[in-house]
């Protein structure tokens, strides 16, 4: 068995281990001497750091030169305060001043004990100055420009920027002032006004224009046309909840005429439906059409003979295609017989017995409503007495009265036609010393009421019934009023005599 050194480290008189090495011999390579003279320190270096001159001898390090005196001045401690230590040395100070810890004391602050251990907690920042948090801050940029850096370029103190201000709105003020007074003094016709405001609420009473026409105005339509060869406009107004509207014959004649016509009624709120003859009357210048249409308001028939002159009036149309126009008047003259050629070629005779009122009335007004002071019908708008074929209203309109309307409108929407009574004479005015005294017979027909009753040619007829008669227009009115199979006595001039007959009429 081999022996083992014994273990330097070992005790002494510890008994040996066998079981332990001892240490391994120092290996120590050889040295390449070129790469000693390489790598090696220079002759008569010891330590690392050490520098040698080029004689061998050992050189002095060099120090860092002092500080100049405006360094030092700028940023040393001042000699007042004395000397303060970073770091106070337990030998010297164990306690602080005042019986402040040792910032290496273990029993005191754990931030002040450089073996606490590692913990987390608030940032090791200082709480913001309130003066600064008041500042806003450009993003990405620094602090925001004040206004009298922006335009000064520095700081300007508050008084002088009152002080400039002030001055700004002293001269802008005298300038404005001396502009007004250059303005005011340049032109002597205007100045400032205030216009008086009326305070009075108006008054719309009922029976009033406003108030007929708000009542009114749902019931009446224009009727606009179109045919072959040409187009117009005319006025109705509804009688009936089931859409019968009275108008002129005038005004559908032409539609009657051509089996291509378009005819439709516009209500006072736009609307609008188409419309078809029901019957119409030439000899009198009415005519009924129809509509369907619901919740139509129906206007009111008056009484005509119980209208008097000077009494209010308001003609409701549209005028010129001016729908809803209304204008106001009174009755200017009663039964002022109204005695036409018929508009067509082969139409006959119109005639009516008409109210003349002032009230405007133009082309287009024609079938539209002469209405009183209650919103009845006392009329319905036919024609006017005019300088010319297109001149408008002088005064002088004419509108057949509401009686004869309701009478020839109910055989028209009962029969689609209606008859009248008849002599069967044509007749002329007779004029003598410039006036009519009556109607003078120029033929009789054969058959006829008249020839009948033994009325001759050259006879002037001045009464018929209670109705005195002095022109031919006249004569045709009062034939009319009466009822077909009427006995009525007549009155006659023959060969200077008046004399009194009895006809019986009969039907056209």
């Amino acid at each position: 068995m081999s022996q083992h050194p014994e273990d330097p480290r070992r005790e002494p008189g510890a008994p040996s281990s066998p079981d332990r090495l001892g240490p391994r011999p120092l290996r120590r390579p050889p040295v390449d001497p070129s790469q000693a003279a390489v790598f090696g320190r220079p002759g008569g270096v010891d330590g690392a750091f050490a520098r040698v001159s080029q004689n061998g001898h050992h050189a002095q390090l060099r120090s860092a030169p002092p500080p100049a005196d405006a360094l030092v001045e700028a940023f040393s401690r001042p000699p007042e305060l004395g000397e303060v230590l970073l770091q106070r040395p337990p030998s010297d100070m164990p306690d602080g001043p005042a019986g402040e810890r040792a910032l290496w004391s273990r029993d005191g602050d754990p931030w002040r004990d450089p073996g606490a251990g590692a913990m987390i907690g608030p940032p090791a920042v200082g709480r913001p100055d309130p003066e600064d948090e008041k500042q806003p801050q450009a993003r990405g940029t620094g602090q925001l420009l004040s206004v009298p850096e922006l335009l000064f370029g520095r700081r300007v103190k508050s008084s002088a920027l009152v002080i400039l201000a002030v001055v700004v709105l002293a001269i802008g003020a005298g300038g404005g002032a001396v502009g007004w007074w250059l303005a005011k003094s340049g032109n002597g016709l205007t100045s400032d006004v205030n216009l008086v405001q009326a305070q009075s609420n108006v008054e719309r009473p009922p029976g009033s224009v406003a108030d007929v026409a708000r009542r009114v105005a749902p019931g009446v339509v224009s009727i606009e046309f179109t045919t072959s060869n040409e187009a117009g406009v005319g006025s109705g107004a509804v009688i009936d909840g089931k859409g019968y509207i009275v108008t002129n014959n005038h005004v559908v004649e032409d539609v009657a005429a051509d089996p291509a016509s378009k005819m439709t009624a516009v209500f006072q709120d736009g609307s609008r439906a188409e419309a078809k003859i029901v019957g119409r009357d030439p000899k009198t210048d009415l005519a009924v059409i129809k509509v369907q249409a619901d919740n139509l308001t129906v206007l009111q028939f008056g009484d005509s003979d119980k209208v008097a002159v000077g009494d209010s009036v308001i003609a409701v149309g549209s005028p010129l295609g001016l729908s809803n126009t209304f204008t106001s008047g009174i009755v200017s003259a009663l039964h002022r017989p109204r005695l036409m050629p018929g508009a067509k070629g082969g139409d006959p005779p119109i005639a009516y017995d008409a109210i003349q009122t002032d009230a405007a009335i133009n082309h287009g007004n024609s079938g539209g409503p002469l209405v009183d002071g209650t919103g009845a019908i006392i009329g319905i708008n036919s024609s006017i007495v005019a300088p010319g074929a297109e001149s408008g209203s002088i005064g002088l309109g004419f509108a057949i009265q509401s009686n004869d309307t309701r009478k020839i409108v109910t055989a028209l929407i009962k029969d689609g036609q209606v008859k009248h009574a008849d002599i069967g004479i044509n007749a002329v005015s007779d004029v003598s010393a410039g006036s009519s005294q009556g109607a003078r017979v120029a033929n009789v027909a054969d058959n006829s009421a008249a020839q009948k009753a033994g009325i001759k040619e050259g006879d002037i007829i001045t009464k018929v019934g209670n109705r005195v008669v002095r022109n031919s227009a006249e004569l045709t009115v009062a034939v009319r009023q009466n009822d077909i199979g009427a006995n009525i006595p007549v009155v006659l001039v023959r060969d200077g005599r008046e004399m009194q007959i009895s006809v019986v009429l009969q039907s056209d």
